[in-house]
């Protein structure tokens, strides 16, 4: 390699904050969102081919908004107290778990109960993630890592259902899922070990004092390390995830069950991909200036979308139709990684993957009430469901723009 290549090899690097624990964590996303989301996205047609019913459906997503809750502050704890890469070991092995009692036991109750261990792994694993990128990256560098964190996973999150949807085609709704989790458990296995070789331990803290101080174990204890501008956008954030949730595990159902020409299941990973591919054109330009000036602008955007999915939704009974719906619900994730930023960057400095989670777990317990409605309303009518999604999304940009602030950090 020239001295120029090297330089070019260098700059680029830099310019999308790659060190070598970043890549070790975007190393071991890759592989196990993979495999999950081979699976994940077709679970609530699994659930029905089980003997499952509308309500199991809700009850297994509002299960997962529940456990995010928990585990999001449970996660970040124990990467406060053990340390960004023991935690993400035990993460990974709680997602193997869940995997076998899939793989082994055919029963919607066995879903339910292996989503316990697999289905929240993101959320678990979240706030360590999120606080080895502050640890490593500086300041200026931290939304374009976040950014490359976000765009990584959609890889999976697009190539995931579209192997899921083979598999089903090949061995049918019961079999095919079964198949697509043991890939998901050698997915693991492997990430897991390169996991311990990439990822680099926590340097040792030489102040004495601080190494005295323990992670916080009662999150109430921690509400009071919430700024005002923090909380107003959690109140938002919320408002807009009921837009998301009471839907969401019904898309693949409205899709691939209630349209007038339903998709196949290889379709659904289409369009799927075609969300993901959307997500991942926008992530590196929005973070680029999303670090240089205020990050109110991105992150309303990224409300609007969310807002407009469930009616685009609800019009849309073919595939040529769907195609446009999943680009604009690709288009939500415009300001993820700069939302996420804001909650890391206004957290503190040592208390932030434990803030991080405190966030979610305030979030997502609210939110699970939304999953756990949606079932309900699904079962008053499908459109009843969709508008009253929108009518949360609306709710949420409005208040988001009225009462948010713009957060400049330097």
């Amino acid at each position: 390699m020239t001295a120029a290549s090297k330089f070019s090899f260098r700059h680029l690097t830099d310019f999308l904050a790659l060190k070598r624990s970043t890549v070790g964590v975007l190393v071991m996303v890759v592989l196990i969102l993979l495999g999950e989301r081979m699976a994940e996205r077709f679970l609530p047609i699994y659930l029905l081919a089980l003997g499952g019913s509308a309500l199991t459906v809700g009850l297994l997503n509002g299960l997962d908004n529940f456990l995010s809750a928990v585990y999001s502050f449970l996660g970040g704890y124990l990467s406060d107290r053990f340390g960004t890469r023991r935690a993400l070991l035990f993460f990974n092995f709680a997602a193997m778990f869940g995997f076998c009692i899939v793989i082994f036991i055919p029963a919607w109750q066995a879903v339910i109960a292996g989503a316990v261990f697999f289905l929240s792994w993101s959320a678990i694993s979240l706030p360590a993630t999120m606080s080895l990128i502050t640890r490593v990256l500086p300041m200026e560098k931290r939304t374009m890592g976040v950014s490359m964190l976000a765009l990584v996973r959609r890889i999976p999150m697009a190539l995931g259902p579209l192997l899921g949807g083979v598999c089903i085609g090949l061995w049918g709704e019961r079999d095919g899922v079964r198949a697509a989790f043991v890939v998901a458990l050698v997915l693991a296995v492997i990430a897991t070990i390169l996991q311990q070789f990439l990822i680099e331990d926590e340097p040792a803290v030489p102040d004495p004092e601080k190494q005295k101080v323990m992670p916080e174990k009662n999150p109430l204890k921690l509400l009071h390390l919430m700024g005002p501008d923090l909380k107003q956008l959690l109140i938002s954030d919320i408002l807009i995830r009921y837009c998301e949730q009471i839907p969401y595990a019904f898309v693949v159902i409205w899709c691939m069950k209630t349209i007038a020409s339903p998709v196949t299941a290889f379709q659904f990973g289409v369009l799927t991909s075609i969300e993901m591919i959307t997500a991942l054109l926008v992530y590196i330009p929005v973070a680029y200036f999303a670090d240089k000036g205020g990050k109110k602008p991105f992150v309303l955007i990224t409300f609007v979308f969310f807002t407009l999915f469930p009616p685009a939704l609800l019009f849309c009974r073919s595939f040529v139709w769907l195609i446009p719906v999943f680009i604009l619900r690709g288009l939500k994730e415009f300001g993820e990684p700069t939302r996420k930023t804001l909650i890391m960057e206004l957290a503190p400095e040592d208390r932030k993957a434990a803030v991080f989670g405190l966030y979610y777990l305030l979030r997502d317990i609210f939110v699970a009430v939304a999953a756990f409605g949606g079932a309900f309303l699904w079962m008053i009518s499908p459109t009843v469901n969709l508008l009253t999604a929108f009518a949360f999304g609306l709710l949420g940009t409005i208040y988001y723009a009225v009462w948010g602030r713009d957060v400049t950090l330097t």
